[in-house]
């Protein structure tokens, strides 16, 4: 008996292809397996774990179902850990992936409202960067974030609870000759990762290879880390994917993990979907058996298809820009349902453009805010069309980010993220109980700057917004300010002359030259942000024709101040002086400058950014106005200011810059 009993203990183990033994597990394939699923995380039947399928804006979650101790409570320290893993991922487009995968170390096995995109399913746009998070991740990201300042779409990173990596290298392993040789993440081959973490010397490697090489002598990531600083006493190991718009099958073929010791090595021949000679040969035997049967249902398909688009041309037209941008559509019933039929109890906002919506998308219980283009706008799908080229395909933490969009006969639809805090324009001059502060206001314009530096500088191609104005810019949970609204934007390649167009924007952020040229430039969103600048910190709109005749004009309100040596005179009154000093005056002589009425005089995103930031001493200008006559706009200690035939340069080496004598925007009021 005591035989029989071991030979089925012996079985049983081995029928089971994962084993927890003390701190130690090892799966060589994920049947029987009994990790905790979140999301769409599953078992598929060849024995695979897959994060995501194929499908938009998903997430999913997978963990051993047991904490392991990860810090020692005697001196905080943390202890080794070491792992080895076989991923796969599988992008729907060839060449566009989803975000990307990540192996983590969680507090729980479920993440707190994770949202299914840009955050590797680990994180919100809230949550991202807090302390509560306790989660260190290693990340496998496929798509760029230039909201995470991640400009490399392949790379491999370390979080510490923020997508903004702490350390991230482009993958890829150190070869013999002592290069790194450099793979792509998406390429839906297997991919091979160890993770080991020295708990005495505090040092992190990463290494990841093709699938079927062997270990690197050398890592693609050490990293000296203290994650003990992160981490709780008891941690869940898992892994973690999202799919975003552009989405992908994120897929875990093998895991092996150790506390205090080098992780099990995983035999990949045991391991679902390799690529070994013999699984080739099985492969073409298999097409070769499928072959005949597929040619017996071709005319069943063929038909059946001509049926379903017959049906999809019905409901919802597929045109070819939709091609072109992406595979972001939402089905009509969906939106529908998330708006409650578009109810003018969820009712935001509307404009010229359209009405905005708050919902609750049904599948994912995300919130955001839907835009129903208006049958009456003039320009209709150029408009719509030209949002989903723009922003569509913009990253940045200070841009409101489109999710998708929607087109259903008539009907237009565009999906944003939700902000739960409004518009700008609102706090400043409706609301009275959530008054911003002077630091809210200040981190504000910091974040819209921030964001017009990458539409003109450092995306792909160069953005020109053509409509940055207070209502706007739209405040997330955390009162960040995300500029949105891209109806009007244009792109152009960089160093291109924008086309001559027809004025466009609003009355007060119009620069004048627009007047004459008809052409928007990055220089224009700077008079923009100049009139948005002295409105923040003014407290007052741009123009308003309520105001007394001398006060009409704010620009001109500010510099007869500044020409009185009462510059701080014109700060908001309602900030009751509780501000400093120095940050204001920043601000208001920078909106001046900004507001110049010569393009060339003003200064780029660049430099307004860098002295915001405090990067570059600010600009001196003048008392007088530059539209006075003979009157110089003096700037000092601007040493890269572009100098133009309008320049000059006196005795003691400072820039000056003669006008023309016109008002910034009395072109705009009809003041001479």
């Amino acid at each position: 008996m005591a035989r029989i009993f071991s030979w089925v203990c012996f079985l049983c183990l081995n029928s089971v292809f994962a084993f927890a033994q003390f701190n130690e597990f090892i799966f060589e394939g994920f049947r029987n397996s009994n990790l905790t699923f979140d999301g769409m995380a599953n078992i598929n039947p060849a024995g695979v774990l897959e994060l995501t399928n194929a499908t938009q804006s998903m997430l999913g979650h997978a963990f051993y179902p047991f904490p392991f101790v990860f810090k020692n409570v005697s001196n905080n320290s943390s202890f080794s850990f070491s792992t080895t893993f076989v991923i796969s991922i599988v992008p729907q487009y060839p060449t566009l992936g989803g975000h990307g995968m990540a192996f983590l170390l969680a507090p729980f096995k479920g993440l707190k409202g994770p949202s299914p995109r840009q955050y590797l399913g680990l994180f919100n746009a809230s949550s991202n960067g807090k302390a509560y998070n306790h989660v260190f991740a290693v990340e496998f990201d496929t798509d760029k974030d230039f909201e995470f300042q991640d400009i490399n779409d392949n790379h491999v990173g370390i979080d510490m609870n923020s997508l903004i990596s702490n350390m991230s290298k482009p993958a890829g392993y150190m070869t013999s000759n002592g290069t790194v040789e450099v793979f792509d993440l998406k390429s839906q081959r297997s991919i091979q990762c160890w993770i080991d973490f020295d708990g005495a010397e505090n040092m992190l490697n990463v290494s990841v290879v093709p699938g079927g090489m062997p270990k690197p002598d050398v890592p693609l990531i050490s990293f000296n880390v203290k994650i003990s600083d992160v981490l709780l006493d008891n941690m869940y190991v898992g892994f973690s994917a999202s799919t975003g718009l552009l989405s992908s099958a994120h897929r875990v073929l093998g895991w092996s993990f150790r506390m205090n010791g080098p992780a099990q090595d995983l035999e990949l021949s045991k391991l679902p979907q390799t690529t070994s000679a013999d699984s080739m040969v099985k492969s073409r035997r298999f097409m070769v058996g499928v072959s005949v049967a597929a040619v017996s249902i071709t005319v069943f398909a063929i038909l059946a298809a001509i049926h379903l688009i017959r049906r999809i041309r019905q409901t919802e037209v597929i045109e070819e820009w939709e091609l072109e941008y992406g595979p972001h559509r939402y089905p009509y019933n969906e939106l529908k349902e998330a708006t409650k039929g578009f109810r003018d109890k969820g009712l935001l906002g509307f404009g010229g453009f359209g009405r905005v919506y708050k919902g609750v998308i049904p599948s994912t219980g995300l919130e955001v805010a839907v835009k129903r283009v208006s049958h009456e706008s003039k320009q209709g799908v150029r408009e719509f069309v030209a949002e989903i080229a723009s922003i569509g395909r913009l990253r940045h933490r200070n841009l409101v980010q489109l999710q998708g969009w929607c087109r259903h006969k008539e009907e237009l639809l565009l999906v944003y993220d939700y902000m739960p805090n409004g518009s700008l324009d609102k706090h400043l001059f409706e609301s009275t109980e959530n008054m911003l502060n002077w630091a809210q206001r200040f981190r504000i314009l910091k974040g819209v700057a921030s964001a017009l530096l990458y539409l003109h500088e450092e995306w792909e191609q160069r953005v020109v917004h053509r409509d940055v104005k207070a209502s706007n810019v739209l405040l997330d949970e955390d009162l960040n300010g995300r500029l949105g609204d891209f109806g009007l934007a244009r792109l152009y390649e960089h160093g291109s002359n924008p086309h001559t167009t027809h004025v466009v924007g609003t009355i007060g952020y119009i620069a004048p030259e627009l007047s004459h040229t008809g052409k928007a430039t990055t220089s224009t969103d700077v008079f923009a942000f100049g009139a948005l600048l002295l409105e923040v910190a003014c407290g007052k709109r741009p123009v308003d024709t309520k105001r007394s005749p001398e006060e009409l004009v704010l620009v001109d309100l500010v510099w007869e101040l500044h020409s009185n040596g009462k510059l701080l005179q014109a700060a908001d009154p309602r900030l009751l002086n509780e501000y400093p000093v120095e940050e204001v005056g920043l601000v208001l002589e920078l909106g001046l400058l900004c507001s110049h009425p010569h393009p060339e005089a003003r200064p780029n995103m660049r430099q307004v950014v860098q002295m915001l930031a405090g990067d570059k001493p600010p600009p001196v200008v003048n008392s007088d106005p530059p539209w006075a006559a003979d009157t110089p706009l003096m700037c000092k200690r601007f040493d890269d200011f572009n100098t133009t035939s309008h320049a000059s340069t006196s005795s003691d080496g400072k820039r000056t810059f003669t006008s023309n004598g016109t008002s910034p925007v009395a072109l705009l009021v009809g003041r001479d």
